[in-house]
């Protein structure tokens, strides 16, 4: 079995206080980092940010609001369509405000993502190789 899940979709950036516009998202899960969901948002072919996730967090995010630092996570639910607000803060800017962006996914589609990653490692399964992770750390110091 691939260790590895890959998802690209398309999600929309709210830009002001109603407008949105589309922008890819691409998904990734490796089953070396069994804890973490990257996503790359890129649009015209250039990457806007880049996030590693928690992984139990963006399912918990389905469900009800979760976070309270830079990544927050809630349902939000339109009646017709479901879906997942991600709010993300960033680095100061030179006005002295945080960078923050919000994204709205098809909920059913991040749900999609998860299970295929539940298939590679199950939630409660997650194992860190703990000298490869202090090897990284002092390699990063």
């Amino acid at each position: 079995m691939n260790p590895n899940v890959h998802k690209t979709l398309v999600m929309q950036l709210q830009a002001g206080a109603t407008e949105r516009f589309p922008v890819l998202a691409h998904l990734s899960y490796d089953a070396d980092d069994p804890f973490a969901v990257t996503a790359v948002f890129s649009h015209d072919g250039h990457v806007l940010a880049r996030w590693r996730l928690d992984r139990e967090m963006v399912l918990d995010g389905l469900h009800r609001p979760v976070g309270m630092g830079d990544v927050r996570f809630r349902p939000v639910s339109t009646g017709v369509w479901e879906e997942l607000r991600m709010e993300f803060l960033g680095d100061a800017r030179s006005d002295g405000e945080r960078h923050h962006a919000v994204v709205f996914a098809w909920a059913p589609a991040v749900e999609s993502f998860l299970r295929q990653t539940h298939e590679i490692v199950a939630p409660g399964q997650e194992r860190i190789e703990v000298d490869h992770f202090l090897a990284e750390v002092i390699a990063e110091g």
